[in-house]
C-alpha cells in the first residue's frame, strides 16, 4: 500500500538529497511540500524545493510557512550548505510566483483533512510550522499517522554543545511537538553519524545518472563534519526510517526539549533508560545498520533520473 507523505523541509543539501531519494520512492506518493526557514533564509528553501521539482519534473504543491522561530531571533546554517542552501550545483532558476497561495500551515491542514486515510508527514527541519499546525489545528492529529522528525540527540550537538540544529533552531516550537498526542520518530544527529557517504562513493554515483551528479556536486560543497572521508546524511536517515524501518534498532522512550537553561538549551533530554517517570512519547532509533544503509542510499540515487 502507497503511503502518502507531506515533508516539511529547509533545504539544505541533506534536505535536497532526502527529498530526491522520496520523490522517486515507489512506495510513497508526496502529496504536499512545505518549506520552513532553517538551513537558509526562507525565500531561498522555497526556491530550492522549486527547484528539486523542476529538476525532476514532478507537479506537486509547495507552501512556504514561516520565516523563522516562534520566539528566538533566525539564524541560518549557510555555512555549512553554502550561499543558495544547494551549492555544488546549478539549478535553474525558478519563481516564487510557482509557491501555493498562503501558509504552509495551511496548506497542510487542508491537505490533510481532506486525504481518505491518516498521512505520514516527514520533517527534516526546524519543527515551527509542526507546531503551529498542531496547536491551531488539532483536529488534524487524527489525519497524521506518524511524524517523522530528523532531529535532537541522545548524545551531543552540532549547533551549540548540547543542542542539534534542527530542535535548537527553535525549541519551543519542538517541545510543542514532542508533547502533541501523535506518533512521533525522533531520528537523531546520532544516526547521521552512523549513516555515512564518503565523497568516493558519491563520485561513482556521478557516473550513473544526472541525480548523481547533483548529489556529487552537492557534497563536495557541503561543509558538514566529515569523518575519515564520510558526510554524515543526516535527513537523508529520516526517509530511510520511513521506508526500510527495519534498517535500525529503536527505543520507546520519553523526550522533552530544555527550554531554561542558558548552556543546554534546546537539548533533547532522550531517557532511553525510562529514568523518570514521564510518559513515552517518542520512538527513538539508537542504532542504523550502516552497510544496508549504504546500499540503499545507492540504490535509491541510482533509481533516479
Amino acid at each position: 500500500m502507497v503511503k502518502h507523505v507531506i515533508f516539511d523541509t529547509d533545504p539544505g543539501i541533506d534536505d535536497a538529497i532526502a527529498l530526491s531519494i522520496l520523490l522517486n520512492a515507489e512506495e510513497v506518493e508526496v502529496d504536499l511540500i512545505t518549506t520552513v526557514g532553517g538551513n537558509v533564509a526562507w525565500e531561498k528553501t522555497a526556491r530550492n524545493a522549486l527547484k528539486l521539482l523542476h529538476f525532476f519534473d514532478r507537479q506537486i504543491p509547495v507552501a512556504a510557512g514561516n520565516k523563522g522561530p516562534l520566539l528566538t531571533a533566525f539564524s541560518d546554517a549557510s555555512e555549512v550548505h553554502g550561499e543558495s542552501g544547494m551549492d555544488g550545483y546549478d539549478f535553474p532558476e525558478v519563481s516564487l510566483d510557482e509557491l501555493v497561495e498562503g501558509h504552509a500551515v495551511l496548506a497542510m491542514r487542508d491537505c490533510l483533512l481532506a486525504a481518505e486515510e491518516p498521512m505520514t508527514i516527514v520533517a527534516v527541519g526546524p519543527q515551527t510550522n509542526m507546531a503551529l499546525l498542531l496547536t491551531m489545528f488539532p483536529e488534524v492529529r487524527e489525519k497524521i499517522a506518524e511524524l517523522i522528525i530528523m532531529g535532537g540527540s541522545f548524545t551531543r550537538g552540532n549547533k551549540h554543545v548540547m543542542d542539534e540544529f534542527n530542535i535548537g533552531t527553535d525549541p519551543e516550537a519542538a517541545q510543542i511537538v514532542f508533547n502533541a498526542p501523535i506518533k512521533k520518530t525522533m531520528v537523531g544527529l546520532d544516526i547521521g553519524y552512523i549513516a555515512t557517504i564518503g565523497v568516493a562513493e558519491a563520485e561513482e554515483l556521478a557516473q550513473v545518472n544526472e541525480t548523481g551528479r547533483m548529489v556529487y556536486g552537492m557534497l563536495k560543497a557541503y561543509r558538514s563534519q566529515e569523518r575519515d572521508g564520510e558526510l554524515a546524511m543526516y535527513d537523508p536517515t529520516a526517509v530511510a526510517y520511513l521506508l526500510q524501518p527495519d534498517m535500525f534498532k529503536t527505543v520507546d522512550c520519553n523526550v522533552e526539549v530544555e527550554l531554561g537553561s542558558s548552556l543546554t538549551y534546546g537539548q533533547t533530554v532522550v531517557d532511553l533508560d525510562h529514568k523518570t517517570d514521564r510518559p513515552v512519547n517518542c520512538t527513538v532509533p539508537t542504532w542504523i545498520d550502516r552497510d544496508r544503509f549504504k546500499a540503499w542510499f545507492k540504490d535509491s540515487i541510482r533509481a533516479c533520473r
